[in-house]
């Protein structure tokens, strides 16, 4: 990968490893959100899928993940657009709409805890699907 890529290249045109570099590893999208039937409104949960290690906000099985949560949904270039639940931080999202990473992204600052001191991952805050019981009870006053 060459300098920062993310800032004169499109996401369609990103090899593997630059797409999957761009990720900052928050865990937000592994996070379970509730639809209000009334106004369509997400409400985010402190739920994570069961697949996520919730000490690294990273996925346990990320290459086989689909394997074992066959929902999760593969983020690609084609589908960011039609992937409204991605929160406002997210990378890809910043990107996609001409955005500066923040300055704790990994890319720009060159360390994957930045994130985690920002406060800006799921870590610390989560509880295993597995464990949870019914989502509604679950609901967090969080921006995701």
């Amino acid at each position: 990968m060459n300098g920062r890529f993310w800032e004169d290249k499109p996401l369609s045109r990103m090899d593997r490893a630059e797409w999957e570099a761009l990720c900052d590893g928050c865990g937000k999208c592994c996070v379970h959100k509730l639809e209000d039937e009334e106004t369509g409104e997400l409400l985010p949960t402190n739920v994570a899928c069961r697949m996520l290690d919730r000490a690294t906000a990273r996925c346990a099985d990320y290459k086989h993940r689909h394997a074992y949560v066959p929902e999760c949904v593969r983020l690609t270039p084609a589908r960011l657009r039609a992937i409204d639940w991605l929160p406002a931080s997210c990378a890809y999202r910043l990107v996609a709409d001409g955005e500066p990473l923040p300055a704790w992204h990994h890319l720009v600052c060159g360390d994957r805890e930045e994130i985690h001191r920002m406060g800006m991952s799921v870590r610390g805050w989560t509880i295993s699907e597995d464990d949870a019981g019914d989502l509604e009870h679950h609901l967090v006053d969080r921006d995701l």
